[in-house]
C-alpha cells in the first residue's frame, strides 16, 4: 500500500479561489482506482487565489497514477475554480508527476487528466472532454474588429487573460508615482529659452549629428523600413548634379550600382488625418554609405510630390534648415513607429493569433503549450492601452501629430500590406529590403542581434514540433492544428483573421516546416520583435528634438535659413514634453521575466522540458555574444540581449 502527497496550486487570477468541496479519484493500471477522496485540511482555508495546498492520501494499491480525476461541488460563493497545477508524489515508491491543469473547474463536472497533460487530439483518450472545453473556449474568445481596418481582436477580455495579482498594469497610477518620485517636474517651468535649456532635461549631445540620424534607421525604434535603393523614386526631385557632392566622388548611378544608396519612402503618411492645427509630412529620404561604413542622410523631401513649396533638403543647406527637415522626417517616422511598427503590428496583430489558438487548440495540445507563455497578458494590455492611451483625448490623441484617428487610419492602411512570411519573418524581411548583407550595411544592431535570437527560437521550435510530429502526415491529420491554420488566412468577412502570407495551401499545413515557420514568427514577434520597437522609447522620445512625436507650425517650404528659435518654437512645450517623457518611461519598463524564463510554464513532458532547457542554454550563449559585442561597439545596443527581452507583449 502506498501513500501519496497531492499538491494543488490554485490560479493567481481574479475569482480563482473556491470554498467548494473538492474531490479526487486516482486511477492506476489494470483499472485500479481509489474511492472518491475529499481534499480538506482541517482548520485551514483551502484553495484560495494563488495559494498552494498540500494533502496526503494513504492506503493506495498502485505505485503510479495514470489518470487524475478531479471535481468540485457547488458549495461556496463562486461557481468555478481555477487550477494551475496538481502534483502527485508517491512518498514511498519514488514516483511523481505534474498534471498541468490551467483550467477553470465547473461545479459537478468531473475532469480527467493524464500526467503532463500533453497529446495531439488523435491520441487523446478523453476526446469528449477536449471537445467540450473547446466549445466553451469559443464562447469566451470571440473575434472582433474593434476599429475600422484593424486586425482581429477579442470582443472582450476573457477571464484567463486578465492581469494576475502579482502583475497589475495601471498607467495612471504609474504616472502619479513617477511624478511624485522624479525630479523632472522641477524642470518643466516656463518656456524653452535655448537648446541648452532643453538639454537640461535630457542630455543628448548627438542629436545634431547626421551620423546619429542615419544610425536611427538601424538601431532606432523604426529600424525595419529602410531599404536598399535600386532606383531613385521618380517622385523625388533629385538628379546626379544635385547629389554628386555628397557621394564621395560617385555619381548617383554609381552609388546605386555599388549598393551604397538607401531609401525610406513614407508614402503611407500621405493624406493621413492629423489633430486640428497640427501638420505632418509624408517624406522620402535618401541615405548614403560613406567610405567609413557609416550611413548618413543626403536628401530629404518632406512630401510625396515635387512642387515649388516642397524642395529637396540637402546636407549643404543652412544648419537649422537641415535640422528642421530631419526633425519633420523623424516626426513622420514616429507616427509610423507608434501606429504601425509598435501598436498595430506587434500588439494588435498578435492578438488575433492568440484568439485563434484558444478557439482551436486544446490546452492539452503541445502547440498550445509552446505558444501560451508568449501570449501572457497581451490581450489585457491591448485592451487597457486602447482604453487608456488610444481613447479620445488620451495620450496618443495629445502627443502624436496624427492623433487617435490618424493612428487608426495608419493601422488600417498597413493591414492589407502586412504579410506573415515577409514582414513577420525576420530573415525574409531583411532580404526583401536588401539589407541582409553585412557588406551592404556593416552596422545594423537590429539585424545582427535579432538574428541570433531568431535562430535560437527557430531551433527550439523545430525540435519541439518534430518531437510531437514524427512526420508530415501526423501534422496533416491533426484536426486542431489544421482548424487553427484555416482561420489564420480566412478572410475577416468569412470569420477568420485575414492574415496574408501564411505558409500552406488551401488553408492547410502540408509540412512541418510550414508550421515551424509560423510558430517561429509568432514567438519572435511577441518577444524580440516587440522589444525592438518598445524598450528604447524613452531614449528616443525623451529629447524632443531627437524624435519628436509632434511639431508645431508648418514644415519648412523653402531653403531659407532658420534659427535656433525656429527649432525651439517647433517642439513640445515643457508641460507636453513631460507627459511624453513620463509615458515613454513607463512603456520602456521591463516588468516580466526574460525570454525562456517563463512566468507560467505549461510544459512538463520530460522530452519537451529538455528541449526548453537547451533553448535557455542557447539564449544564454546569445546573451554572452551580445554583451561582448556591446563592449566594442561605438554605441552599445543592449535592447535585444535575451536577458532584457520579455517572453510576451506584456507592456
Amino acid at each position: 500500500m502506498y501513500e501519496y502527497r497531492i499538491t494543488v496550486k490554485t490560479g493567481d487570477r481574479p475569482r480563482a479561489g473556491t470554498d467548494a468541496n473538492v474531490y479526487v479519484v486516482l486511477h492506476g493500471d489494470a483499472n485500479l482506482k481509489t474511492p472518491p477522496t475529499k481534499l480538506d485540511a482541517f482548520f485551514h482555508d483551502d484553495f484560495e487565489r494563488g495559494q498552494t495546498d498540500v494533502f496526503t492520501v494513504k492506503n493506495i494499491e498502485f505505485e503510479k497514477v495514470s489518470v487524475l480525476e478531479i471535481w468540485k461541488d457547488d458549495a461556496g460563493w463562486y461557481t468555478e475554480w481555477n487550477i494551475d497545477t496538481v502534483k502527485i508524489e508517491n512518498l514511498s515508491g519514488g514516483w511523481d508527476a505534474v498534471f498541468p491543469v490551467f483550467r477553470w473547474i465547473k461545479s459537478n463536472v468531473h475532469y480527467k487528466f493524464r500526467p503532463y497533460d500533453t497529446c495531439l487530439p488523435q491520441d487523446d483518450i478523453f476526446p469528449e472532454q477536449r471537445t467540450r472545453e473547446l466549445e466553451d473556449k469559443r464562447t469566451l474568445y470571440e473575434y472582433s474588429q474593434l476599429e475600422p481596418g484593424f486586425p482581429v481582436q477579442a470582443l472582450k477580455v476573457p477571464p484567463d487573460e486578465e492581469f494576475s495579482f502579482s502583475y497589475q498594469w495601471d498607467i495612471t497610477k504609474k504616472k502619479l508615482i513617477l511624478m511624485g518620485t522624479s525630479k523632472l517636474k522641477t524642470l518643466f517651468r516656463g518656456d524653452w529659452q535655448s537648446v541648452e535649456d532643453v538639454e537640461s532635461i535630457y542630455d543628448d549631445k548627438m542629436w545634431l549629428s547626421d551620423e546619429k540620424f542615419g544610425r536611427q534607421r538601424f538601431d532606432g525604434l523604426n529600424s525595419m523600413v529602410i531599404r536598399l535603393c535600386t532606383e531613385v523614386p521618380p517622385k523625388m526631385a533629385v538628379d546626379d548634379e544635385m547629389m554628386r557632392p555628397f557621394l564621395q566622388g560617385l555619381s548617383l548611378e554609381e552609388a546605386i550600382k555599388s549598393r551604397r544608396m538607401f531609401v525610406i519612402d513614407h508614402s503611407i503618411m500621405d493624406g493621413v488625418p492629423t489633430r486640428p492645427g497640427v501638420f505632418s509630412c509624408a517624406p522620402i529620404a535618401l541615405f548614403f554609405r560613406r567610405d567609413d561604413g557609416k550611413i548618413v542622410p543626403v536628401a530629404i523631401q518632406l512630401f510625396q510630390h515635387p512642387a515649388p513649396d516642397n524642395p529637396v533638403f540637402l546636407l549643404s543647406d543652412p544648419k537649422y534648415t537641415w535640422i528642421l527637415a530631419k526633425m519633420w522626417f523623424n516626426c513622420a517616422d514616429a507616427q509610423i513607429h507608434q501606429s504601425i511598427a509598435h501598436l498595430g503590428f506587434t500588439h494588435i496583430v498578435m492578438e488575433g493569433f492568440i484568439i485563434a489558438a484558444h478557439r482551436h487548440l486544446s490546452q492539452s495540445h503541445p502547440i498550445f503549450k509552446l505558444l501560451a507563455p508568449h501570449f501572457l497578458y497581451l490581450i489585457a494590455i491591448n485592451h487597457r492601452a486602447i482604453d487608456k492611451l488610444m481613447n479620445p483625448g488620451g495620450h496618443i490623441d495629445n502627443t502624436l501629430s496624427v492623433g487617435r484617428d490618424g493612428g487608426v487610419e495608419l493601422i488600417g492602411r498597413h493591414r492589407p500590406l502586412w504579410q506573415l512570411d515577409v514582414d513577420g519573418t525576420l530573415p525574409a524581411d531583411l532580404k526583401a529590403r536588401g539589407v541582409d548583407d553585412q557588406e551592404v550595411v556593416p552596422d545594423y544592431p537590429c539585424r545582427d542581434d535579432a538574428l541570433l535570437s531568431y535562430n535560437a527560437i527557430l531551433s527550439y521550435v523545430t525540435k519541439y514540433v518534430h518531437l510531437y510530429y514524427a512526420a508530415d502526415d501526423v501534422l496533416i491529420n491533426d484536426p486542431e492544428i489544421q482548424s487553427w491554420r484555416r482561420d489564420l488566412d480566412l478572410p475577416m468577412e468569412a470569420g477568420g483573421l485575414g492574415v496574408k502570407g501564411v505558409p500552406g495551401s488551401d488553408g492547410k499545413f502540408t509540412s512541418r516546416d510550414q508550421l515551424v515557420s509560423v510558430l517561429t514568427s509568432i514567438i519572435y514577434t511577441c518577444s524580440v520583435g516587440h522589444a525592438s520597437v518598445n524598450f528604447k522609447q524613452y531614449d528616443e522620445y525623451g529629447f524632443p528634438m531627437n524624435y519628436p512625436s509632434w511639431l508645431k507650425g508648418d514644415p519648412p517650404k523653402d531653403k531659407s535659413a532658420k534659427t535656433e528659435r525656429d527649432i525651439l518654437n517647433a517642439i513640445h512645450p515643457r508641460k507636453a514634453q513631460m507627459k511624453v517623457m513620463l509615458v515613454s518611461k513607463i512603456l520602456s519598463e521591463r516588468s516580466t521575466r526574460p525570454l525562456g524564463d517563463f512566468e507560467v510554464d505549461y510544459v512538463y513532458d520530460p522530452p519537451a522540458v529538455q528541449i526548453q532547457k537547451e533553448f535557455r542554454e542557447q539564449l544564454k550563449n546569445v546573451s554572452d555574444v551580445i554583451k561582448r559585442r556591446n563592449e566594442t561597439r561605438e554605441y552599445p545596443y543592449p535592447y535585444l540581449d535575451p536577458a532584457e527581452i520579455p517572453n510576451s507583449i506584456s507592456i
